[in-house]
């Protein structure tokens, strides 16, 4: 069975300046994976957030490559394994 995943991702700058993800957050729909992650990135302690969508099917571990719905400041796409 196929679902959709929506997710708001923070990133944040680690002790060598790189940007890296933070914890993700899973939200029920695509417009508050963006007000999430635009919130996120509004925060001091992250540089940047990205909100994503990925579907697949769960039992099997198959999914497609993410699709970015929105994204603020200062990101890593590569983070999502795409």
């Amino acid at each position: 069975m196929s679902v959709t995943y929506h997710v708001a991702l923070p990133f944040v700058r680690d002790e060598a300046g790189d940007v890296v993800a933070g914890e993700p957050q899973e939200c029920p729909n695509a417009g508050k994976a963006a007000r999430v992650a635009s919130f996120l990135a509004a925060d001091p302690k992250n540089c940047g957030a990205i909100a994503f969508s990925r579907t697949g099917d769960p039992a099997l571990g198959d999914f497609e490559d993410a699709v970015i719905i929105n994204s603020f400041g200062e990101v890593d796409p590569l983070a999502l394994g795409g």
